[in-house]
């Protein structure tokens, strides 16, 4: 037989782009319409639905009618669905994200017959390094992708292997995931043409058959396909239609001996498209926020309430995986697009905010309304600084923070609010307008707790909690009502707020615990006293006696670390002009680059004890826009103020720093750098359970320059420096690994451009991108600086970026006033070096019940032991899936030795039947 190929009918569906979704799903419906009646018509015709199930939700979502016809084809083996829920960028969201898709994905296709078991991967740009490990862990032996693979695979099949060791068998799609259509060009010549396709690449095939993909974005495949490939088909000849998973497991004889370890994002066979890191940037932040809170959400659900949230939880989930497609969060759609994405991520957020703020209002309402209750999400203990909103102490007073042992923290007052809430003066014909702002007792935001009426004047006093018995607001409108009638013409009508301040106050919390404290006068010793060196201010430098931070004439910082590394001229600011696109940056031919700002100027916000803050302001004379041929900057310059806060906290060994400019300048990107004290070969970033190594260079050769700007999510080290981040972001290193990149906002303003310097081909149709400008937009970045000899391993940077990304969680009491703070409680501590904890969930089985799921990595490479503790007797491995592995007994915790960057997932359970309790009942761990 001189040539066999697989035909694989399939289409590949962005969910949405430079269509918004709905526009896309109405096309999305007749392509579905038309694989159904294709499939029904002709037996040897079979589809692959392009691996993800959201095409398949959205499609019977309008036509709920076919559930069926679907069913049938699935079970019949003709229609492959699944595994996925949506192909998402695997770089701009959590590892924990790729893990929901996976499992929501799989979920929906088992509903519907079961799912292909292929980690189908077609247009993502590039690949995470943990994804080996992700299938592997779900039982998914196979993986199909396209871009990113490196030079080194010849063949058209290779060994994928995670940092843990773990291999999935990939089949390289070298030639995209439509290759198969060149050969159906012309219809009556597939033969001839097939035999040259198979001639041109005869290297990669070997002895198994050529594997057409026959199918593109957004389109059905023709109904006459099958009639077509049966003509061509010949003794000589052989063609088959198959599925993805068929092709792999029925036709394909070659195992791959070409190995491939960690990330793909190899420029040689395919664009990977590295812009879409830094276009956006609202996008980007956004996604963290909402993977930050539904977290959180989970955690205090799982831990802290009797409620099971679950649906609400799924909800948000959804959403938020919807948001991760590679053409949505990546910010490469129309403005109209982006404005969806946004506003998904948002409502995303919002359910989960409801869910976290509903389980903490249970353990809040042992917690008297004159204190606070605090919740770490984090499973391991911390001291946290938290701002509250207190009674003003009396002059020559300080105030003090008072845990449930007595304990005394000191306080750090912030700012005072004014008293006096409004001062009106009107005819006693118009008192009852004033009344009627009254809601029961609120009024302006706060409570009534007493009144002063005298002849001719009102005076109302509010306060956050009343301490002067009822209010009853009949009795005062008829107390009103009778003055004004007594005593006509001009009232004065005054309210008066309680003194209050905000009060900065250090809460020792345990580990994924719960503390309550409060706020009370005390005498300035008693209140001066704390665990740690005060973080003190002058008027160009800050410390705490961990790091120290030196702001220069320029703006910039010499930042000193716990090691006595320092980190000279952190936070220059190199705005250039970018003529890319939302793919792709590009400089103009003529680029101007503006370093140096114009003016500087710096005020001292706080002096501790602790915390304490500046702000550096620079000025700097950006260009507008690009000239029109777009290979210029304007010389119209608009100067733009960027203020810069620096922060030094007591106790912690890192510098804060957040940035904010109103961005009124078109087709530029801004970086921060961080200066090295020796130039660096290799960087580090963190994301998606691994840390990973990149060199200064890309690996380039399909027609797209390599540029080396890398993504990163946590963190990003080189050298002796080490910066914490706040969402996914791109870095780069520049000057021969003399400094380090970070960008702040890459500003362009269509979604391709036909003619792009760093790229050959278009990536989509020249369509205008206003909004992608950001202009007139607040740019806001935040981070922290960890200078370190010992590098991020040395640093503890994998827990300090968890510590400085997941604030601790702060409500009010509900309980009465000066009544007993109720004991700290722990939930379930982790420890540990480099211990990931990527998620805590409550899980329920039908046989055995409600459970703590708990999800860890190891974030190095030679492995660490996790001693995980709570209030658990019965312990059960779980897969990704979800599915049992081995379950034991455990009397008083349990030590999980886990491997090199193995993630590893474990389900706690009580040896009895017993709902999750609240903080009076020691909640799901002990009380100390």
């Amino acid at each position: 037989m001189r040539n066999s190929a697989v035909f694989v009918p399939h289409f590949h569906w962005d969910r949405e782009w430079y269509e918004p979704f709905q526009v896309f799903r109405h096309r999305l419906v007749a392509a579905l319409d038309a694989v159904l009646e294709t499939a029904e018509a002709n037996p040897d015709f079979r589809f692959t639905a392009d691996g993800q199930m959201a095409a398949i939700e959205d499609y019977l979502e309008m036509r709920p009618e076919n559930r069926d016809r679907v069913m049938a084809l699935v079970a019949g083996g003709r229609l492959a669905i699944g595994p996925w829920l949506i192909l998402l960028d695997e770089f701009l969201c959590s590892g924990e994200t790729i893990v929901r898709n996976l499992q929501m994905g799989w979920a929906a296709a088992a509903e519907l017959g079961g799912s292909m078991p292929i980690g189908y991967l077609p247009d993502m740009f590039g690949h995470v390094a943990q994804m080996p490990q992700i299938l592997a862990r779900a039982g998914i032996e196979h993986a199909a992708l396209w871009r990113g693979v490196p030079g080194s695979v010849d063949g058209h099949a290779f060994r994928w292997r995670a940092p843990d060791g773990s291999e999935v068998r990939t089949e390289f799609l070298f030639d995209g995931y439509d290759n198969g259509l060149d050969v159906l060009l012309v219809p009556d010549r597939i033969g001839r043409a097939l035999d040259e396709y198979a001639q041109m690449t005869a290297d990669r095939w070997g002895d198994d058959p050529v594997l057409a993909m026959a199918g593109t974005d957004h389109n059905a495949p023709d109904p006459q396909l099958a009639t077509w490939l049966r003509r061509a088909s010949s003794d000589e000849r052989a063609i088959t239609i198959a599925t993805l998973d068929e092709y792999i497991r029925e036709h394909v004889r070659d195992e791959a001996s070409a190995v491939v370890t960690g990330e793909l994002r190899s420029h040689v066979r395919g664009n990977i498209l590295p812009g879409v890191l830094s276009v956006r940037l609202g996008l980007k932040q956004r996604m963290a926020v909402a993977e930050r809170t539904i977290d959180h959400a989970e955690r205090m659900n799982a831990l802290w309430s009797q409620r099971d949230d679950s649906p609400f939880l799924s909800l948000a989930w959804h959403k938020i995986i919807e948001s991760t497609a590679h053409d949505s969060v990546v910010g490469s759609g129309t403005d109209e697009t982006c404005d969806q994405v946004d506003a998904r991520l948002a409502e995303a957020t919002h359910i989960a905010r409801a869910v976290r703020d509903a389980a903490l209002a249970e353990p809040a309402a042992l917690v008297p309304s004159d204190g606070y209750l605090v919740a770490n999400p984090l499973p391991f203990p911390r001291t946290a600084l938290v701002e509250v909103n207190v009674v003003s102490p009396p002059d020559g007073s300080d105030l003090v923070a008072t845990a449930a042992d007595g304990s005394p923290q000191p306080v750090q007052l912030v700012s005072k609010a004014p008293t006096v809430l409004s001062d009106e003066r009107m005819d006693a014909s118009q008192l009852e307008r004033v009344l009627r702002r009254i809601h029961r007792r609120e009024l302006f935001g706060r409570l009534i707790d007493h009144y002063e009426l005298t002849p001719g004047s009102l005076v109302l006093h509010l306060a956050e909690v009343p301490t002067s018995g009822p209010f009853d607001l009949l009795i005062l409108r008829r107390k009103v009502a009778a003055a004004a009638t007594e005593h006509p013409g001009e009232w004065r009508v005054l309210t008066l707020e309680e003194a209050r301040a905000t009060a900065l106050v250090p809460v020792n919390v345990p580990a994924s615990g719960l503390a309550g404290f409060r706020v009370e006068p005390s005498d300035r010793a008693a209140a001066r006293s704390t665990a740690f060196a005060p973080a003190t201010a002058k008027a160009r430098a800050l410390s705490n006696g961990l790091v120290e931070v030196a702001i220069a004439a320029d703006g910039t910082l010499d930042v000193t670390g716990t090691d006595g590394t320092v980190l000279h001229g952190v936070g220059r600011l190199v705005d250039g002009g970018d003529r890319g696109d939302s793919y792709n940056y590009a400089p103009p031919a003529q680029d101007v680059l503006v370093e140096e700002p114009a003016e500087v100027a710096m005020e001292l916000i706080e002096n501790g004890p602790l915390r304490s803050r500046i702000r550096v302001t620079r000025v700097y004379e950006w260009p507008t826009a690009l000239s029109s041929e777009r290979d210029l900057r304007s010389s119209q310059i608009v100067p733009t103020p960027v203020e810069t806060l620096v922060e030094v906290r007591a106790g912690e060994p890192f510098v804060r720093v957040s940035t904010s400019f109103l961005n009124r300048s078109a087709d530029h990107r801004l970086r921060f750098h961080v200066p090295l004290p020796e130039p660096a070969a290799v960087s580090a970033s963190a994301g998606q359970f691994a840390v990973t190594e990149r060199g200064l260079t890309a690996e380039g050769g399909w027609g797209e320059y390599p540029i080396p700007t890398f993504p990163a999510s946590s963190f990003v080290s080189a050298g002796a420096a080490n910066v914490l981040l706040d969402h996914a972001t791109e870095y780069e290193l520049v000057g021969d690994g003399s400094e380090l990149a970070i960008t702040l906002l890459r500003a362009i303003g269509s979604i391709s451009v036909n003619i792009h310097p760093l790229r050959d081909e278009p990536a989509a149709a020249e369509i205008p991108a206003p909004g992608a400008q950001d202009l007139g937009v607040r740019i806001e970045n935040r981070f922290a600086v960890v200078p370190s000899a010992t590098g991020w391993q040395g640093a503890n940077v994998v827990a300090l970026s968890e510590d400085f990304r997941n604030d601790v969680l702060v409500t009010r009491g509900t309980a009465p006033a000066e009544g007993q703070l109720p004991p700290d409680a722990t939930g379930v501590q982790v420890d540990g070096p480099d211990i990931l904890v990527s998620s805590i969930r409550r899980v329920c089985d039908d046989e055995r019940g409600d459970g703590t799921e708990v999800r860890l990595a190891a974030m190095n490479d030679s492995g660490s032991t996790a001693r995980v503790t709570g209030a658990f007797t019965e312990v059960t491995t779980v897969d990704l899936l979800g599915r049992p592995l081995s379950a034991t007994s455990v009397a008083d915790g349990l030590e999980l030795a886990l491997g090199p960057w193995e993630i590893r997932t474990v389900v706690f359970r009580r040896g009895e039947p017993t709902a999750i309790g609240r903080f009076a009942n020691h909640g799901s761990g002990e009380r100390h």
